[in-house]
């Protein structure tokens, strides 16, 4: 048996811990009186991000359908995917970037889409980028665009209520809120660091989750771990540009689109591909198919 991770236990706690921060610098605001305001505001922004995430991240990406005829190795490996996993057959798109990558995205198995680059097609053999479709799929199919998207509404509401106590104060004065003024700033700072941070802790542990799922899926770890071994010298030489729209849907991504430097571990959403791919050796050793 491979080794266990509990990535789905990490990503519950991970989640409580942003409940516990919004709850939080809600209940600066006024002395506690509308911190429910702010949960409720949370689930709203997270029911919008939900419900158009496909379109957001195809539009980022200015990605256009393709018909099988286009794309014929992309359509026969998802349809093989998608039969075996008894799931419907997503959407196909290709975004006319030569950055490497590929995601996939909507609210659910039915209305899902997968989009890979220009880049990865010509990068990746059939071999490497069923693995790679593997991969998005169970994205899907784990329903990680729900879990991603209520985490950026997290993290974005929580960020949105610090700058809106940093120019508006907490509650009149320091009787009103429970932490003083120190404790106030400290609050309206931190908050949003956290909640970022928070953010891309659950986008790594569905990665994880996401090669895992998917090798199971395609039967054949060492085929994603040798795709992820040449997007990630892919990325690094074409990068995409950091732009908002790009920032806002790049935890879809396979491997990260920006080049990184200094703290890139810490603030990225998606783990070190050395870490991945030694993840995915550790389970094609499990199953007999690496001595």
């Amino acid at each position: 048996m491979g080794k266990r991770y509990f990535n789905g236990l990490k990503t519950g706690g991970l989640f409580v811990v942003l409940w516990v921060v919004l709850l939080g610098i809600g209940s600066v605001v006024g002395g506690g009186q509308y911190i429910w305001i702010f949960a409720g505001l949370g689930l709203i922004g997270t029911a919008y991000g939900y419900w158009n995430s496909d379109k957001l991240a195809i539009k980022a990406m200015h990605a256009r359908p393709v018909t099988e005829v286009e794309q014929p190795a992309m359509y026969r490996i998802v349809r093989e995917l998608s039969a075996e996993a008894n799931q419907p057959m997503p959407r196909l798109y290709v975004s006319p970037t030569q950055a490497p990558n590929a995601f996939a995205t909507g609210r659910n198995p039915s209305n899902a889409a997968v989009c890979c680059t220009e880049g990865i097609l010509h990068l990746l053999d059939d071999r490497e980028l069923r693995g790679v479709l593997g991969h998005e799929l169970m994205h899907v199919y784990n329903r990680d665009i729900l879990i991603g998207s209520v985490a950026a509404a997290f993290a974005g509401m929580i960020t949105a209520i610090a700058q809106m106590l940093f120019f508006f104060g907490g509650g009149g004065n320091s009787r009103d809120n429970p932490l003083g003024v120190f404790g106030m700033l400290a609050m309206v700072l931190l908050a949003p660091i956290a909640a970022s941070l928070i953010r891309m802790a659950i986008s790594r542990t569905r990665e994880y989750d996401a090669d895992e799922d998917g090798a199971a899926l395609t039967g054949d770890p060492m085929a994603l771990a040798s795709a992820l071994r040449k997007l990630e010298a892919g990325t690094k030489a074409r990068p995409l540009p950091q732009d908002a729209p790009l920032e806002n849907v790049s935890h879809m991504m396979i491997a990260n689109p920006f080049s990184g430097a200094g703290m890139a571990k810490l603030f990225s959403t998606h783990p070190p591909m050395d870490e991945r791919v030694a993840r995915l050796e550790g389970m094609a050793r499990a199953n007999g198919q690496l001595f």
